[in-house]
């Protein structure tokens, strides 16, 4: 791995990973592969704390009763309607396994684009990052949006697949063939290999 690479864990919360979660865009109600992208995430985290990589959680949320939500996207008219992703709920809570750790940092915003009205630039600018390692749910949406952002911003881009995850496999598919147009598209086992046993 080299200096200057930070990875991104997009969303890896409750309300988008856990079975009783509202939103459904980044893994289909009863999907046989959430335990799949759940695992392929735990891999993720601690090959990256394994390897000293800088670590930037983030993570989505909306002021108490959506005050102030912009609905102007069907995407955000839906979390209202569902009365999710509010800040301090269960929904907004980091998936059991996926939490940061004491000095990771965390990074909250609350439109599609990661990079969008927060402050994620200023906290990767302070890590020196260079290259961003990305990856987290769902994938045709924080994932592809941010990582086009990131790319735009002279970053190098490394998506995680197979800890990302849309409603539909084809979905997924489209969006990691767009992301391929301006990053790079990778596995976690050959970003950051297994340990021996």
């Amino acid at each position: 791995m080299t200096g200057g690479t930070v990875l991104l864990a997009l969303h890896y919360q409750n309300e988008v990973l856990h079975p009783d979660g509202r939103i459904r865009l980044g893994v289909a109600e009863g999907s046989d592969r959430r335990g799949a992208v759940i695992a392929a995430a735990e891999r993720l985290l601690a090959g990256a704390r394994r390897a000293g990589v800088p670590i930037v959680h983030v993570r989505i949320a909306f002021p108490a009763g959506h005050a102030g939500v912009r609905t102007n996207a069907p995407i955000f008219r839906n979390v209202v309607a569902a009365g999710a992703m509010e800040e301090g709920s269960w929904g907004v809570g980091w998936h059991a396994g996926l939490e940061p750790l004491a000095g990771e940092a965390v990074v909250t915003h609350n439109r599609v684009n990661a990079f969008f009205d927060s402050p994620l630039e200023s906290v990767l600018r302070d890590l020196g990052a260079t290259r961003l390692v990305m990856a987290g749910v769902a994938t045709n949406s924080v994932v592809e949006h941010s990582a086009r952002h990131g790319a735009d911003m002279g970053y190098e881009v490394v998506v995680a697949a197979d800890a990302c995850s849309a409603a539909r496999q084809d979905v997924h598919d489209a969006a990691l063939f767009n992301i391929a147009l301006i990053g790079d598209v990778a596995t976690v086992d050959s970003l950051f290999p297994p340990e021996a046993a």
